[in-house]
């Protein structure tokens, strides 16, 4: 009588943990299947993304400093290659690196098994394969509607990941600050040149190009309006800022953050630019190069530029 017992106390026990077994196993797949989702309509598709994902893989710096502001965990950045400082904690082994921003890790991310990928411009041209592995949007900036742009990408944030009020909240903070330094500069004739430095040569940048949101957005006037707009700016020389002698320079140095050799300072402050308004008032600025060249098109970074360019205006 014993041995029955335990026999069929033996038996109860593995029809109950297999009832268990079952009951979880049917609610993943119901969970998987009705799980939420929110269609992105991106520069590249329409692509569709699970609300809230859990392991997010992220290429583009805004973005990232974005979720980072909203306390989003990631799974996996770009970490071969430079980070910008205020963002170095994702450099550490807490995340997985996806590898460089125009040379993914495919085997890194596909083991990740990410829920979403999100990418910009210098990961366009691999859409394709990147769809293969999970559902992959483009939120980079068009600078050309800096602004309008931006705002779409943060509404898309905040859709996927259900903060659409933080974010609203976020972006209204941003456009008061950039109406007070809209009006601030409107009252100045100051015109302004802005240059990249990238070791021994300079490009100049204008109105709709990449860092055109200074003249476009916060309203400082160009030293030059003809200049051409593009992702590389406009090759120039000393003699070109001294011709144009703005009464603003800024400068963003590219070799400050993907280690060139020389400083800008030491090229920028030469004796064709000592002859120029800027210099001689002691208005050459070096701008971030962290949130002008490597993010941009983050809630931070966004914050960081208006307040930058307000510093200098007078």
């Amino acid at each position: 009588m014993k041995r029955f017992t335990l026999t069929l106390l033996l038996i109860l026990l593995i029809a109950f943990v297999t009832a268990c077994n079952s009951t979880e196993e049917g609610n993943d797949g119901a969970n998987a299947e009705d799980r939420e989702t929110v269609t992105v309509s991106h520069e590249l598709d329409e692509t569709e993304v699970p609300k809230n994902p859990q392991n997010v893989v992220v290429f583009d710096f805004g973005i990232l400093d974005t979720l980072d502001k909203l306390g989003i965990e990631v799974a996996g950045v770009a970490q071969s290659g430079t980070i910008p400082s205020y963002l170095d904690k994702y450099a550490s082994e807490d995340y997985e690196n996806i590898g460089s921003l125009k040379e993914p890790d495919f085997e890194k991310i596909a083991e990740i098994n990410p829920d979403v990928i999100i990418i910009s411009a210098r990961q366009a041209e691999l859409y394709d394969q990147l769809s293969e592995i999970a559902p992959t949007i483009h939120l980079g900036v068009d600078t050309t509607r800096y602004m309008d742009s931006f705002k779409e990408n943060m509404e898309k944030v905040g859709q996927i990941f259900e903060k659409e009020e933080e974010i609203e909240a976020k972006l209204a903070a941003i456009d008061e600050s950039i109406a007070a330094l809209s009006d601030k500069a409107s009252e100045t004739d100051e015109k302004a040149l802005i240059i990249l430095a990238n070791d021994d040569k300079i490009s100049a940048y204008g109105p709709s190009s990449r860092f055109g949101i200074i003249h476009d957005v916060f309203g400082v006037t160009p030293a030059d309006d003809s200049i051409e707009a593009s992702t590389h700016g406009m090759n120039v020389s000393f003699e070109y800022v001294m011709e144009q002698d703005p009464d603003l320079l800024y400068v963003i140095d590219r070799a400050a953050v993907v280690g060139g050799d020389s400083a800008a300072k030491e090229i920028v402050e030469n004796e064709l630019t000592k002859k120029t308004k800027a210099f001689q008032n002691d208005k050459v600025y070096y701008l971030d190069p962290d949130y002008w060249y490597l993010s941009g098109g983050g809630l931070v970074s966004v914050s960081e530029m208006v307040q930058q360019i307000e510093e200098t205006i007078q």
